[in-house]
């Protein structure tokens, strides 16, 4: 079997804070295939985009990032900044939340696309302009040569968002990690963004990682679901399986709380009791367990492990279990179940 394009494991992020360490990500891993997209979810706090920035190798300040983050097999962690910035941006690229402010005001889009491409590509500035150009016309951006003259501020939020894509794939990296790329676009501009990157994908055969909070959009997009909670993995599994039956209690939360067809307009919507945990001085245990429906005795004290559930015979695309889950009592609906 062929090695993953991603694989990450064990991977954990501390920041060091006036009041203790904070572990923001907590022993996590996952793969992700060449041509697939792994869906990352959960509430703000989780720890969805502090994974991504690890990934990229973003972080600064007083932050230790340890485990292992290996691109096509070659170890990124531990790299100098000076490796890694041959990497990001060339064989891994990034599309961030807000367009407006990664973008720079004072340069055409253009100028940035092309500046993008000759960094890692050594080339020409007609060649690096003529890139940047085919790469605005490719994402669907109308009268590029013309618009690649304009900056930042003259275009929609939607237009932003494709030079942002534009800009990530014009070196043709292997992944893309696209930080909730479609929070502030409004749902007609949200399917375009969904639509061109699934276009684009499938043409380039690209990894992908969608982190965003809106499961609607993972059923959309993704092959495989990550479900975070607290800093680690709740949940892993193909996104059929995880819509069909969530087996962690938090992810049957979050889904129950989407709107329904079926139910009244005047009906108010399911929602998680309580408030994500302090990652300052985590308690013993499961996060989740102060929130959770189905928590029993083990739950408080004895933090519970990824394990694999369901068919036990089935494997995920890097060859571990087919979907896992951390939670005492996988599949349980209420405490009552849970004691049987």
């Amino acid at each position: 079997m062929a090695a993953p394009l991603l694989e990450v494991r064990d991977l954990r992020v501390t920041f060091d804070t006036p009041r203790g360490a904070v572990r923001a990500v907590d022993s996590l891993g996952f793969t992700v295939e060449a041509g697939r997209t792994l869906g990352i979810v959960g509430e703000s706090g989780s720890g969805k985009s502090v994974t991504s920035l690890a990934v990229m190798g973003l972080h600064r300040g007083p932050v230790a990032v340890t485990g292992s983050v290996a691109l096509a097999g070659r170890e990124l962690t531990g790299l100098s900044e000076r490796e890694l910035s041959k990497v990001r941006g060339r064989r891994m690229a990034m599309i961030f939340q807000d367009p407006l402010s990664s973008l720079h005001p004072y340069y055409t889009v253009g100028e940035q696309i092309a500046e993008h491409f000759r960094v890692h590509f050594k080339s020409g500035r007609a060649a690096a302009r003529k890139r940047a150009v085919d790469m605005l016309g490719e994402v669907g951006i109308p009268e590029p040569a013309r618009r690649a003259g304009e900056y930042p501020h003259q275009f929609s939020g939607g237009m932003r968002q494709r030079a942002m894509i534009a800009m990530a794939l014009a070196c043709e990296p292997d992944l893309l990690i696209a930080d909730e790329p479609t929070t502030a676009l409004d749902v007609t501009v949200q399917a375009q963004i969904l639509e061109l990157i699934a276009r684009l994908q499938e043409e380039r055969g690209l990894g992908v990682v969608m982190i965003t909070h809106d499961l609607g959009v993972v059923a959309r997009v993704a092959h495989e679901v990550l479900v975070m909670y607290g800093g680690r993995a709740a949940e892993q599994a193909g996104v059929d399986a995880l819509f069909a039956e969530p087996a962690h209690p938090y992810t049957r939360g979050l889904l129950d709380s989407l709107p329904r067809l079926d139910t009244a307009d005047d009906e108010p919507l399911p929602s998680i009791p309580g408030s994500p945990p302090s990652l300052l001085g985590p308690a013993p245990g499961c996060a989740f367990a102060p929130r959770c429906p189905r928590a029993a005795a083990p739950c408080g004290e004895v933090r519970p492990e990824l394990r694999a559930y369901g068919d036990e015979e089935a494997q995920g695309p890097g060859g571990g279990p087919g979907r896992t889950v951390a939670c005492h009592f996988a599949g349980a609906r209420t405490a009552e179940e849970a004691a049987r």
